[in-house]
């Protein structure tokens, strides 16, 4: 029968990215990114020049700063992915923030100060997930007692001197126990009293809006805590070993450590992705309303990209060795309508190509995570086997570049939209199908999707 102990989930792979050369990260990439070669190059040798400063020697060390990167190219070209499986492919504190979010000092939005803090969070997240790994066999044992103490609640371990009672004990003790890595127990509701330790609420930190909503959500839960605390709740088995396993392994943890190493990792390996800086691009000297702050954002976040030490609820976090990867579309505007200094802090451009029908094609086949893929498995659980043909696959590429070329170019995303319409019906009837395995073929393509594709007016309004 199933071992149900308390077992961590399988962690994610993780590279170590101080050991992969740049040829080892763009393989990587190909897994999940199509085309794009100079934009991966780049990205690559950004990520390792970051691992051949950490070996410069201390006096030069220093004097190393990132190079910013833009990246430029249409919507559903493959710039988010490329950031998203660089983050996947390392522990290095990694966040995805949008420029339009954010907003100059003095207007409604967030302060661009709070992407290092969420970062530098990350980062902490991060660290005490691996310094608890490694104490993980003691709090595996500790929960397991605390269990074992609620479902049998009559015998306390240190109770009574009686040896026969000792030893009675004992036995239901570890009779209960092997059931319980048995699994037998994790719907049996227990009783537990919830214990809501309150979060420290830093008023000296206070600096935006930010801060104050999060001052205020903490100071909340202070006050619903003092009045949740000692009352008891049911929950399963498995509900309080999630809890027991989540407490424990936060006392395990050093907390000062895991504040310094978060923080000289966040300053020294950390990444913040900036998608759609094109919006925050142009004049806005004679405008109003929602452009009105656009220039001001540019200036807002030129000092954190410069290098700029910001307060955080942690401490202090100096921004100078941080990669700020950007990225947008640049239709109606052009990366030289930013301000010239922002312009400075990125001097490396790299621009993505349009995509072609043939990169479709590869786009369904190749990638590891491909669309077509996820298709067969979400069909496969009705009990209907779906197989592709080459063909076919090559009449799918040809209609979305054809509809990407008459309507909004919105990239690799179309697909998503011709495979929807594509298999809508046998997604609908699939629990009727099952133990059938249905072939798309070209003819299946143009039956379903041609009509569509001619008429501008239903593919203005469907693809």
């Amino acid at each position: 029968m199933e071992n149900h102990s308390i077992v961590p989930a399988e962690p994610e792979k993780k590279f170590n990215l101080d050991e992969m050369v740049p040829s080892q990260i763009v393989k990587e990439l190909n897994k999940y990114v199509i085309g794009q070669e100079k934009a991966k190059r780049t990205i690559a040798v950004a990520i390792r020049n970051r691992t051949r400063r950490k070996r410069l020697p201390d006096n030069i060390r220093e004097e190393v700063y990132p190079k910013n990167i833009i990246m430029i190219g249409a919507t559903g070209v493959g710039k988010t992915e490329i950031a998203r499986r660089i983050a996947k492919l390392s522990n290095a504190p990694f966040i995805k923030v949008e420029a339009t979010k954010f907003t100059e000092v003095g207007y409604v939005g967030r302060d661009v100060e709070s992407m290092i803090k969420d970062l530098m969070g990350s980062a902490l997240v991060m660290v005490k997930r691996e310094l608890a790994n490694r104490n993980m066999e003691k709090v595996q044992a500790v929960v397991e007692e605390r269990l074992l103490d609620l479902l049998i609640p009559g015998i306390n371990r240190n109770q009574g001197t009686d040896p026969q009672f000792e030893e009675a004990s004992r036995q239901t003790r570890e009779y209960t126990r092997e059931k319980l890595r048995k699994g037998e127990f994790e719907n049996t509701e227990v009783e537990v009293s919830m214990s809501v330790r309150p979060r420290s609420v830093e008023i000296g930190m206070i600096g935006s809006m930010d801060d104050f909503q999060n001052a205020m959500n903490s100071l909340g839960s202070i006050f619903q805590g003092a009045q949740n605390r000692g009352k008891k709740h049911c929950i399963t088995v498995k509900r309080a070993r999630e809890i027991f396993t989540e407490e424990e392994m936060d006392r395990s943890i050093d907390q000062e450590k895991a504040v310094d190493l978060a923080k000289e990792r966040t300053e020294q390996m950390g990444i913040v992705f900036i998608d759609e800086i094109d919006k925050i691009a142009g004049k806005s000297a004679s405008s109003s309303g929602p452009d009105v702050s656009r220039e001001g954002v540019q200036r807002d976040i030129l000092p954190i990209v410069e290098g700029t030490k910001v307060s955080t609820k942690w401490g202090v976090v100096d921004t100078s060795h941080i990669l700020f990867i950007a990225a947008g579309a640049f239709h109606v505007s052009k990366p030289s309508d930013l301000i010239p200094e922002l312009q400075g802090r990125f001097p490396l451009r790299v621009e993505l190509d349009d995509l072609t029908a043939n990169d479709f094609f590869r786009i369904l086949n190749e990638p590891e995570n491909a669309i077509t893929l996820q298709y067969k498995e979400l069909l496969k659980t009705e009990g209907v086997e779906v197989i592709f043909t080459d063909d076919a696959l090559r009449r799918i590429s040809e209609i979305a570049y054809e509809v990407n070329s008459r309507q909004e170019n919105i990239g690799a995303r179309r697909l998503y939209t011709i495979m929807e319409i594509l298999l809508e019906e046998l997604s609908f009837s699939a629990d009727e199908l099952c133990g059938q395995t249905v072939t798309i073929t070209p003819d299946y393509v143009n039956e379903r999707l041609t009509d569509v594709v001619k008429n501008q007016d239903l593919t203005r309004y469907i693809l």
